[in-house]
């Protein structure tokens, strides 16, 4: 149990803005730090996943989008000790310093190849030298830092007998999932309570601000009430006004998981919203949003943390629906056919990168868990017969994941030269 509850606890992490635009100006701002004087000229590679993820993602603190600028600000104003929330605490005078930096040309990306693994290399240059900063499969995860060309940091591959360690997770079953959420000590969950403040303050962010739409639409379909009486409206609205608010780039921290705050987002707060409709306890609520986040982390393990399709709604929405079986007292054999109900509908779902269509994703997410609980639980699911799913849980999750990755490395390219015949402008 102890084991579980460490990888949750590992995994959960706030995040400012999007995730991806977080880590590369985290490793911006690590590469600064390393080079003295003022940056020059900033270059960025990148794998597919990152250039697409931050293309049009709003900027904390800089009212601007894209990955040019998210290194920019890294660059001149980012704190590396803060992670993924370096971007806290930038003032307008960097804001203006890294727009410059960027009209001015001097700061290139570059595209490092189609992957679903996390890769991302950043060279600050000043008028004194220069550091380069490599990150990869997990955001904040340097592998290697030269400075002034000469390698001065490098972690070796984690392997066993030649080949990659296999992910931890996949060491158990949906029905040790499912026995370690009943069972663990409520106690040791207790660090995932600042999930719920931290997502939530988003949400009301969203909600407060003139540029958002589709949180305040959310709102009035909900009656005009943060908590109604009707448990889906709700859960859509607590999701998906915090989804818009991050994409949006506005200076409030999600919780994120498997290196996502839309992933920390859907994994937890419908859960949050249907205890807060129906009345379950904290305890019933804190371990179902346990068994969220590990089935959420299952699939991503197949699927990649970047990939073509979108996690958000196929790993998180799925790992919520097993959270509101939980919920419900079901069983989890009844949590295996919310899965098939999921495996056979939204796979395949594009991620198109980090933008306001996030917030629509979410919707459909919400809306397709729902059902597929309510149908799960009359036992009404797709059989294991058709399509992708498998006999077991465990064999139709790694089958989501192979859709994105390798499925949808295809699709992923065809995404990124859609992008590229575009130029990302100021947020709207």
């Amino acid at each position: 149990m102890q084991e579980l509850t460490q990888l949750i606890w590992e995994d959960m992490r706030p995040a400012l803005g999007v995730t991806e635009p977080g880590a590369i100006a985290f490793a911006a701002a690590t590469a600064r730090a390393r080079s003295a004087g003022e940056p020059q000229e900033i270059r960025l590679r990148l794998n597919s996943g990152l250039f697409k993820n931050a293309f049009t993602c709003g900027i904390p603190g800089s009212g601007q989008v894209g990955a040019a600028h998210a290194a920019a600000l890294g660059a001149v104003g980012g704190d590396p000790a803060k992670g993924l929330e370096c971007l806290d605490g930038v003032t307008p005078r960097q804001a203006k310093q890294a727009k410059e930096l960027v009209a001015a040309g001097k700061v290139q990306v570059e595209l490092s190849g189609i992957d679903s693994r996390i890769f991302i290399e950043a060279t600050v240059v000043t008028e004194m030298g220069s550091a380069c900063v490599t990150i990869r499969d997990s955001h904040t995860n340097i592998v290697s830092i030269c400075e002034n060309g000469c390698v001065v940091f490098e972690t070796p591959a984690q392997t066993q007998d030649g080949e990659e360690v296999p992910p931890l997770i996949h060491c158990y079953t949906l029905a040790q999932l499912h026995h370690y959420a009943l069972h663990v000590p409520v106690d040791e969950l207790s660090f995932i309570r600042r999930a719920f403040d931290l997502n939530m303050a988003l949400c009301r962010a969203g909600l407060a601000s003139a540029r958002t739409t589709f949180g305040p639409w959310l709102l009035q379909a909900n009656g005009g009430q943060l908590i109604s009486s009707d448990e889906r409206k709700t859960a859509s609205l607590l999701c998906n006004a915090a989804i818009e608010a991050r994409v949006l780039g506005l200076p409030e921290p999600a919780m994120s998981i498997t290196g996502s705050g839309a992933h920390g987002i859907i994994a937890t707060m419908p859960l949050y919203a249907a205890c807060r409709v129906n009345g379950y306890s904290e305890e019933a609520l804190l371990r179902a949003t346990a068994l969220s986040c590990l089935v959420c982390m299952y699939i991503k393990e197949h699927s990649g943390r970047l990939s073509a399709f979108c996690g958000c709604a196929i790993a998180a929405g799925t790992g919520m629906a097993c959270g509101l079986v939980l919920l419900r007292g079901g069983s989890t054999e009844m949590m295996a056919h919310a899965i098939n109900n999921l495996a056979g509908s939204i796979t395949g779902m594009i991620c198109d990168g980090g933008n306001q269509g996030c917030a629509m994703k979410g919707v459909v997410a919400v809306d397709a868990a729902w059902n597929a609980v309510d149908m799960a639980m009359e036992n009404v699911y797709i059989h294991s017969i058709h399509g992708i799913n498998a006999p077991t849980p465990e064999e139709t999750m790694r089958n989501m994941g192979r859709i994105a990755s390798p499925g949808m490395t295809a699709a992923e390219k065809t995404i990124v030269d859609i992008l590229a015949e575009k130029r990302p402008s100021k947020g709207e």
